[in-house]
This record gives structure tokens, C-alpha cells and sequence, in this order.
């Protein structure tokens, strides 16, 4: 028997990264020594005070079972505890909090709570590709606006069209960003949420990010903006912050009709994160000043400039972000993302995603993941002195 794939599946783009692994699967195949700068996942281990937690979490027998709603309840208050350490945002736990499977997976999910099929949903461009790939499994209609490096990457909310805006339930935003590593101020936020309030849409700002920051200012919450939780929800993941990528922990927070709607999404669809894995991301939370993390912020920072003066030296023009482990490069002049990323597989065994994968708006550049070990970057910066374009 032959199956076809359903017509929302092949509606969806090809996933940026299935390309790029089979590439590089290849070439490791073919015995060549590959350093990989695709994909964002941390190189460092799980911080040790957090795997103890996890060693001595799952062998509490009612951690074992089935943990079914939002998030066990000590999750959910040390998250809105957090949120009033770091935000002074006051969050209600059981209305307000949402424990995810990663962030990617309630974000993924978000339009099926909030969009009928054939609605608008106001999507960036570059952006991750869960805002998209979301929006078409719910049967939506992703409604694309630009961002480019002349407005720093933020997004011209003006331009965006005032039907177009009032049609569209939801609109995504990340920051900090991924792939262009740029930051928002709360200023933005404010101007955000005013957007949200006249065109009565809900914003869903992803900030994966937030506590991979290199700079003085922290990265603020799009809840930080007084009534931002009338209009709002915000994704944040254990993921990049603890070096946690596998243990797939997340949470939402904001709108609490917004919560209560994706709950019942998730209620369908599975039973929520294994709550020895929320105990550990409790303990995780509750020490965001210990030294292992501001080791890794001051890690970022130097790979980042080791990397990118390589990168000018090729001809590229790269700048060390201030937030997220990636670096935003602009391709030499006359060439495309594509090409370019071919060749430094071809010719130096590295690995690069094109900018092109994220959307058209990000042709032009390549997006470099930091979550490489120094010695390898140096490496491959010793391997980039040797290319010819």
C-alpha cells in the first residue's frame, strides 16, 4: 500500500536543517573531519548542582507517574517566582504558568489554541521555523513581515497593514533573536503591545534567549510593559540557559485565557514533562546567579570575536552578538548563502546554515552556532585562512 502525505505536511517548507545534515552526514560518512557550526546545541554538559537534582528527583516514586496538567506545582511557583526575581512580574501559578516540553513544542502548538483555519498569523522574516511550520498545521495562513538590518532587525510595525493586522489572531516575535542574534528593548515591547491592543491580536514573544546575554542590560520580558498580560503570552526554555537541549523543558506564561486555551491543546496531545525533570528545572531556576552561567557568558563573548575576526578576514562582515550564541554573517559581496555555505563544506569541512533557510529576507547571510568547542573554532579558523572565492 502507498500512503501520501497529508496536504498540510507538504505544505510545510523543507525543515533549513534536513539539508544541511544530510550534507554533513555525508561527508563524516566519507571520513572527513566536520566541525559543525549549524546546529544550536550546546557543546558544555548539564551543570552538575542540576543533574544531582534530576539523580534524586526520579527516584521519588510519585515523580514516576504520570504527570498530568500544566506542571506540578512546585515548577509553576518557582517560575513565577523567578519571573518576580528577574521581571518584578507578578504571575498568578496556576493561571499564568505553563510547564512545556520545550519551548519549541508549545510554541508549535500555540495556533492550534488560537487560530481557525484560513486566518492570517503576522510571522517575521528570518525566524525560526516552528512560527511558520505551527501556523500551517493548524491551517492558517503565515502572513510575512520583514525585518532587515537596517532597523536592527526589529520589525516596522507600522508598515504592517491595518487589515491584515485586524484579520490576524496572533503575531510572533523573538527576542533575543534567533537567527540574527539582535535584542529588543522594553521600549519595542511597549510599542508592541500597544500594536496588539488597537488591532486586538495576541502577541506570542519568543524568548528562548533571554538569559543568554553577554551585555550590561539584561534582555527584558514583553510582561515587564504594564497590561502586556491582557494581549500576551511569553515562551522561555531551560534549553540554551543550563545546557539542557535534551531534557526538553520549557514553560509559557502570560494571558491567562491564552494558557488555559493551549493547556487544553496539550491535554489532547500528551501528558506533560516527566516531573523529575520540572523538579531539576525548579532547582535550576532558583540559581540563575551561580558561577558555572556567568562562566558561559563570558565563554560566548570570546568564541564569538575568535570567530568572527576569522570571518572578516574571509571576507565576510561579522559582529559578536550581544545575546544568543549565534553569529549573523553577511556573505562576501557577490555571492548567496547557498553557495557560500557549499563551499566552506566542500573546501574546509565546516558547516554553516545559509540565512536563506529562515526565510528570503535572510539571503545574503549565514547563521553560525557558538555551540562549538574554542579549540575547534580555532581550528576552523586556521581552515578559513586557506579559501579562495
Amino acid at each position: 500500500m502507498t500512503f501520501t502525505r497529508s496536504d498540510r505536511l507538504q505544505a510545510l517548507p523543507p525543515y533549513p536543517l534536513a539539508e544541511i545534515d544530510r550534507k554533513k552526514r555525508a561527508a563524516i560518512a566519507a571520513g572527513r573531519d566536520i566541525i559543525d557550526f549549524g546546529i544550536g546545541d550546546p557543546d558544555q554538559p548539564t551543570y552538575d548542582f542540576i543533574v544531582e537534582a534530576m539523580n534524586h528527583a526520579m527516584r521519588k516514586p510519585e515523580r514516576q507517574k504520570y504527570p498530568f496538567g500544566g506542571g506540578i506545582p512546585e515548577f509553576r511557583r518557582e517560575i513565577a517566582a523567578f519571573f518576580a526575581r528577574r521581571y518584578g512580574v507578578k504571575l498568578d501559578p496556576q493561571r499564568e504558568v505553563l510547564a512545556l516540553i520545550g519551548s519549541k513544542e508549545g510554541i508549535a502548538h500555540l495556533p492550534l489554541a488560537v487560530v481557525n483555519p484560513g486566518q492570517p498569523v503576522l510571522i517575521p522574516e528570518p525566524a525560526y521555523p516552528a512560527y511558520q511550520a505551527g501556523t500551517i498545521f493548524a491551517g492558517g495562513v503565515p502572513d510575512v513581515f520583514k525585518l532587515t538590518a537596517e532597523r536592527r532587525w526589529l520589525p516596522d510595525l507600522d508598515a504592517i497593514p491595518a487589515d491584515v493586522a485586524k484579520a490576524a489572531p496572533l503575531m510572533f516575535l523573538n527576542y533575543p533573536n534567533n537567527p540574527t542574534g539582535a535584542t529588543a528593548t522594553l521600549d519595542f515591547f511597549r510599542r508592541a503591545v500597544d500594536f496588539a491592543r488597537r488591532h486586538d491580536v495576541l502577541v506570542a514573544q519568543d524568548a528562548a534567549y533571554n538569559e543568554l546575554y553577554f551585555a550590561d542590560e539584561r534582555p527584558p520580558s514583553i510582561l515587564q510593559v504594564p497590561g502586556a498580560s491582557e494581549v500576551a503570552v511569553e515562551f522561555h526554555s531551560a534549553s540554551k540557559t543550563f545546557n539542557m537541549t535534551g531534557w526538553r523543558i520549557g514553560f509559557v506564561v502570560g494571558n491567562a485565557d491564552v494558557i488555559a486555551a493551549l493547556a487544553a491543546v496539550k491535554a489532547n496531545v500528551d501528558t506533560g514533562v516527566f516531573a523529575a525533570v520540572q523538579e531539576a528545572a525548579c532547582v535550576a531556576y532558583a540559581n540563575l546567579d551561580r558561577p558555572e552561567l556567568h562562566a558561559s557568558r563570558r565563554m560566548y563573548p570570546e568564541r564569538a570575536a575568535l570567530f568572527c575576526e576569522a570571518l572578516r578576514g574571509l571576507g565576510f562582515t561579522a559582529e559578536p552578538p550581544t545575546a544568543t550564541f549565534y553569529v549573523w554573517a553577511r556573505v562576501p559581496a557577490g555571492h548567496n548563502s547557498a553557495a557560500v555555505c557549499d563551499r566552506l563544506l566542500e573546501q574546509a569541512n565546516i558547516v554553516g546554515v545559509p540565512g536563506s533557510s529562515f526565510g528570503p529576507a535572510g539571503e545574503g547571510y549565514v547563521r553560525f552556532s557558538l555551540s562549538v568547542p574554542t579549540e575547534r573554532i580555532r581550528a576552523a579558523a586556521a581552515r578559513m585562512k586557506g579559501l579562495k572565492w
